[in-house]
């Protein structure tokens, strides 16, 4: 009876053992396959975790994370900061006037633009959007369906607050402003 009782507390413990490890290692199997589809921003106070949002965007999310891995965003400026509105950047030249040379046709959509939401600057023209983009600080909901929303913060909203504000009266340009030091897709930091 005793010998029963111990193969069966040791199969019992086996299989525990087992199932803990296939649950473990789901959780990193789907871990693994969202990194191709998350953003780090390394921002003067930490890292900015950001969802991409493929099914919304697969245009733009498919340009933000070509111009990641290509280093352009690596170093460009926060030039048009509002506080409690949203925080601008994306042009190498950090006048707002600058773009990677790439325009992308709009892809709106009914995802709303809350806190934390990232979206694609543009001109009067709908499809103009290139390599800039805004993070919204506070709900902006007024530019829902004007705006190709792509991407979420996940993590790292409170280092985004931080970003240096601009001059409201200047359309929120910035007087030395904050950078983006990397961005780079998390699939690629191994």
């Amino acid at each position: 009876m005793v010998t029963i009782m111990k193969k069966l507390v040791i199969r019992y413990t086996t299989l525990t053992i087992l199932a803990f490890s296939i649950f473990i290692s789901g959780d990193k199997v789907a871990e693994a396959a969202d990194l191709e589809n998350t953003l780090y921003i390394d921002l003067k106070d930490g890292r900015v975790v950001v969802e991409l949002l493929p099914e919304v965007a697969p245009n733009h999310v498919k340009r933000i994370k070509e111009l990641a891995r290509e280093g352009f965003y690596d170093g460009i400026k926060f030039h048009r900061v509002i506080d409690g509105f949203m925080a601008q950047t994306g042009d190498p030249t950090g006048t707002g006037r600058g773009g990677s040379g790439k325009k992308l046709d709009a892809e709106f959509s009914n995802e709303k633009h809350l806190r934390g939401t990232l979206s694609m600057a543009r001109s009067e023209s709908v499809n103009s959007a290139d390599s800039q983009f805004f993070i919204v600080l506070d709900d902006s909901r007024h530019l829902d369906g004007k705006y190709t929303l792509w991407g979420k913060v996940t993590s790292g909203m409170e280092f985004v607050d931080k970003i240096k504000k601009g001059d409201q009266a200047d359309n929120g340009a910035v007087d030395t402003p904050d950078v983006m030091k990397k961005v780079s897709v998390a699939a690629d930091n191994k």
